[in-house]
């Protein structure tokens, strides 16, 4: 037998039936060896990079823990309670607000961090008008000007509304606001950070129902003001007006109907959780729990209060200590009584260690800078003098900075 004309030939692949009208750039490339003009080059194809020092990207295996961000927050909160200084209350603002630009996310509670900003600002400026109208204990020899003072009756001798307002009395006025608006920034920070859902869950279960009543009213405000932004866009978009009184009342009923049906939704899926269920405790352990609980608490208090004061740092820390252990074994007993389980618990690592101690750290070393170095960190008023940046306390506030570079960082920060 011979082989018709028109019998396809065996070639390369690509070039028989099977490869006709594949077009060249599709065909496998021809190997022609290592070394030759073809070949591929010896050795890997890729630069491995090293990212052992960087922190990874955020998922839902290796999201901080939301307790961290709070413990760092109160940190700082409490060495910003330890000074008056404007230029350390500045530094403590500039920190958290490095850290919340750095690490926060695009959730809805993110964005509180600005509003808690103008709030403080807003408690410095009233702070400063309460002073003029009410006066000051602090003596001035700097008068700026004179208000009409209003008789008061007898009852109210001691306070005087209006009169002389002096440099002085202002400059103190501007340093209390000044701190009191650093604690809020403080704790916008931690609402900035810290997922409020993931913080129920990681709460004990002796307070997991309060916890939802306090998640449920944090997450009611900024939901229902990305609401007000949806319903305002829709409206631009239709060419309607956004401003005046009746576009408020228009966009008002759904925010309010968009609520209900939130709070509808949160209620049933609560009843199908089991929400409110508690199990048999014996009475003994319950009144146990009660007493444990209750010491604990007034420990925290009385320890709290002798961190915040000016003279009570020495027996404070212990007291606080006591205290904790206290309410950590009421919360312990307590949690017998709730029959919730938690799926896929949050973890404490090392970087929720790093960042939880960072805090501490700022705290503490603070602390300890206002019994070595008080002037420098409450400048005085009278005489009338500039405040100066204590170097090491500044120093101590920048360890504030470090969950910027350990904590997990947005996926949106990583894609950038």
């Amino acid at each position: 037998m011979t082989a018709r004309a028109d019998t396809p030939r065996p070639g390369p692949p690509g070039a028989g039936p099977a490869g006709r009208g594949v077009p060249p750039a599709r065909r496998a490339p021809a190997r022609t060896g290592a070394g030759g003009a073809g070949g591929r080059p010896h050795g890997p194809t890729y630069e491995k990079k090293d990212r052992s020092w960087h922190a990874p990207e955020a998922s839902r295996g290796n999201a901080l823990h939301a307790g961290a961000w709070w413990l760092w927050a109160l940190g700082l909160a409490t060495a910003a309670s330890r000074t008056t200084n404007p230029l350390l209350l500045g530094l403590i603002v500039g920190v958290a607000g490095y850290v919340v630009a750095a690490r926060r996310t695009d959730a809805p509670w993110s964005r509180s961090y600005g509003a808690f900003l103008k709030l403080g600002l807003f408690v410095i400026g009233l702070r400063l008008v309460f002073s003029m109208l009410l006066g000051s204990p602090i003596p001035g020899a700097h008068l700026l000007f004179t208000l009409p003072e209003l008789p008061l009756p007898a009852w109210a001798q001691g306070i005087r509304f209006g009169g002389r307002v002096t440099a002085e009395q202002l400059v103190f006025a501007f340093y209390d606001g000044a701190k009191l608006a650093t604690l809020l920034v403080c704790v916008g920070a931690a609402n900035a950070l810290a997922n409020p859902a993931r913080l129920l869950k990681s709460l004990p279960a002796a307070l997991y129902e309060a916890g939802v009543a306090v998640v449920v009213a944090m997450t009611f405000a900024p939901n229902m003001v990305a609401d007000v932004a949806r319903l305002r866009t829709a409206r631009r978009l239709r060419g309607r007006p956004t401003g005046g009184v009746r576009a408020v009342l228009q966009i008002g009923l759904p925010v309010l109907e968009g609520a209900l049906e939130r709070s509808v939704a949160v209620a049933a899926s609560m009843d199908a959780r089991g929400y409110g269920r508690t199990a048999h405790v014996p009475p003994a352990v319950r009144h146990t729990t009660n007493a444990l609980t209750l010491g604990g608490l007034l420990g925290m208090c009385a320890g709290t209060y002798g961190l915040l004061a000016a003279e009570g740092a020495a027996f404070g820390l212990p007291v606080l200590g006591i205290g904790l252990v206290l309410a950590l074994a009421g919360l312990r007993l307590g949690g017998r009584r709730s029959i919730r389980t938690r799926y896929r618990p949050d973890r404490w690592g090392v970087r929720a260690w790093l960042v939880a101690g960072s805090g501490a750290v700022v705290a503490a070393l603070l602390i300890h800078a206002g019994s070595v170095d008080p002037e420098g960190l409450r400048p005085g008023v009278v005489p009338l003098v500039a405040p100066s940046l204590p170097l090491w306390p500044a120093a101590a506030i920048l360890i504030g900075l470090l969950p910027a570079f350990v904590a997990p960082v947005p996926p949106k920060e990583s894609a950038q």
